[in-house]
């Protein structure tokens, strides 16, 4: 095995990008980094009438949001491309051909009809193809060319049994007779999964193959497929592989596409940092520390050994993923979280685009009050609406208002409405002293039943910033109109 490491990313652009791809990249990402080596990032698009340029371009953008990348390939270049495989057409058929030559395949003409019918006969409870066409004779092959038919092309899989050292779940062994004959092309000519995935692993001389569980039952016919390659000299060596753990949704169900968990982008769409969805997601499968959770991809570089991956199925739970993104919140400074949350409060409308001054000083401001209180980028602009929202457009929460705003709220607000009228100084101190002289010693009420009323007259919601720094910020004459608009 060659000492440097080159591993590659090659997802296929049909659909939202999935966690679980995110998490297999993540691995790849840090393995390759933890030892100096080269990411290679491919589009396995063989797959036209499932591939989109939508998917496409949105795998470039979460790969870009996420921070991870590459040294090799899409966008970047090398001496190994084209890196989309719909532009490779060539090569493969550079290699069918080479293994033509060499008997590793043969031509088939059986219908799937055909396979199952005879599978039906022999009571065989053997699925895949039964190998009739591996020794066809000349009058066999020319009969089934005058019905017209296109043989796929399948490759022989060798006598005996396969074995690796799984980098994961380490010796795995299969008997070759459990392995049937597979196809590597189409009919029409149109090169499959099976042959283009090891072929331009073999051309792109990648070393370490990290990927998902679900494809370790294909990886004997891969190694099959390997050998001969290396054989013929398309490939210089066989790579080392390891099957990562399955991601499992509710139910202890694998997490499938059809799930709202499973949409990566819809992460950054809701507000949590890259940093914070990678931790997760690196979790799932791996652990910098028994007693730790919270670390950066930097951290994870340092210490990543893919010999510490767990093989058991991991379950994606969204109220941790949500936990260790709030962790992460808490480790940037307050002109990080107020840059990052910015396109947020934009698109909402909460401050100007371009930030104009007057927004900008107040979110300067501002941003203070809520940068630890909030767990993803999304609560940034509910959070500090009140704050910049036009008289006329101010809203207050009916739920909140119902719970907090009857009979005895209402009494609260104009006690407290009398109590700030005639304040001198419109400061967060004078403020607060002035609340709780009026209500907790004169009305004797327990803070949070002093407070709640105020807090939904002023930022129209049971949950804001603190309270009297809001109003100090809101400034005198905005905060008494609030006041008396809810006794309205």
């Amino acid at each position: 095995m060659t000492s440097h490491v080159r591993v590659r990313f090659c997802p296929s652009p049909t659909g939202s990008p999935h966690v679980g791809l995110v998490r297999t990249a993540l691995f790849n990402w840090a393995f390759a980094r933890r030892h100096g080596g080269t990411i290679v990032f491919r589009m396995e698009d063989t797959d036209r009438e499932r591939s989109t340029q939508e998917s496409y371009d949105a795998i470039l953008e979460l790969w870009r949001w996420l921070g991870l990348d590459w040294d090799e390939g899409i966008e970047v270049g090398g001496p190994h491309g084209p890196y989309r495989q719909s532009e490779r057409g060539d090569v493969y058929r550079d290699v069918l051909a080479r293994l033509h030559e060499s008997s590793y395949t043969y031509d088939c003409f059986c219908t799937p009809a055909e396979v199952d019918a005879r599978r039906k006969v022999s009571g065989s409870k053997m699925q895949g193809y039964d190998g009739f066409c591996r020794d066809l004779t000349a009058e066999q092959r020319a009969a089934f060319e005058a019905e017209g038919r296109s043989p796929v092309v399948r490759f022989r899989m060798p006598d005996g049994s396969i074995a690796w050292d799984d980098l994961v779940r380490g010796e795995i062994s299969f008997g070759t007779e459990n392995v049937p004959d597979f196809a590597l092309s189409r009919a029409n000519g149109d090169p499959l999964y099976t042959l283009v995935n090891p072929v331009d692993d073999a051309l792109m001389q990648i070393t370490h193959v990290l990927r998902g569980e679900d494809l370790l039952s294909s990886t004997p016919r891969q190694l099959a497929l390997f050998e001969a390659l290396v054989a013929l000299g398309v490939a210089q060596e066989v790579p080392a592989y390891g099957h990562l753990p399955y991601v499992m949704g509710q139910g202890n169900k694998k997490l499938s596409k059809r799930d709202p968990e499973a949409h990566a982008l819809a992460y950054r769409d809701q507000g949590f940092l890259p940093e914070g969805l990678l931790n997760y997601l690196a979790l799932l499968g791996w652990a910098i520390a028994a007693d730790r959770d919270i670390f950066t991809v930097a951290e994870m570089v340092e210490t990543f050994d893919i010999k510490d991956v767990n093989p058991n199925p991991a379950r994606f739970d969204l109220k941790k993923a949500e936990a260790i993104n709030a962790s992460h919140m808490r480790l940037l400074s307050v002109e990080d979280i107020t840059h990052r949350a910015l396109p947020f409060l934009k698109e909402a409308g909460v401050v100007s685009d371009p930030v104009s001054d007057a927004d900008a000083q107040l979110l300067e401001l501002a941003m203070p009050l809520v940068a630890e209180r909030i767990n993803k980028l999304t609560e940034a602009a509910p959070m500090l609406g009140f704050l910049f929202v036009d008289e006329a457009d101010f809203t207050r929460d009916p739920d909140d208002v119902a719970k907090l705003l009857d009979e005895t709220g209402r009494g609260v607000v104009q006690a407290s409405y009398d109590a700030l009228e005639g304040l001198r100084e419109w400061s967060t101190a004078a403020i607060e002293e002035a609340l709780r002289v009026a209500l907790i010693e004169g009305m004797e009420l327990k803070p949070r039943v002093a407070f709640g009323p105020v807090r939904v007259a002023v930022t129209g919601r049971r949950v804001s910033p603190p309270l009297f720094e809001s109003m100090e910020l809101l400034g005198r004459e905005r905060s008494l109109a609030r006041l008396r608009s809810a006794l309205a």
